[in-house]
């Protein structure tokens, strides 16, 4: 799935771009990144409440392309910043991360278990 498409479904807006060409294969959503880090997949997008430096740095070390703060969060400029560096793109959606989950989910996009759907 493109990151455009993941922006569309979630009614998202970009913090930090560009959104990432390539396709997108699974999807994470948590507030806690020792879950996380538990199921590295490649070329996953993470959802979370979570809006401190310590998501950017786990979405630095799993090589995430897209990281999707839900609820409305808005992170600090700084976070903003260390994700830019990173080169990781940044959207917001209003969904809570259930819904978004759940949206994603639905069009298609597997979670990171390694489980067949």
């Amino acid at each position: 799935m493109k990151a455009g498409h993941i922006q569309e479904l979630l009614k998202a807006r970009v913090l930090k771009g560009p959104l990432p060409e390539e396709e997108i294969l699974t999807a994470c959503g948590s507030d806690m990144m020792s879950d996380v880090l538990a199921f590295p997949k490649d070329k996953m997008v993470l959802l979370t409440g979570l809006t401190n430096t310590h998501t950017i740095r786990t979405a630095e070390l799993l090589d995430m392309l897209l990281l999707v703060f839900v609820r409305g969060k808005y992170p600090s400029e700084e976070v903003l910043e260390m994700a830019e560096d990173a080169g990781i793109a940044v959207l917001c959606t209003e969904y809570t991360l259930y819904d978004a989950c759940g949206i994603l989910y639905s069009a298609g996009l597997p979670g990171g278990t390694g489980r067949k759907q």
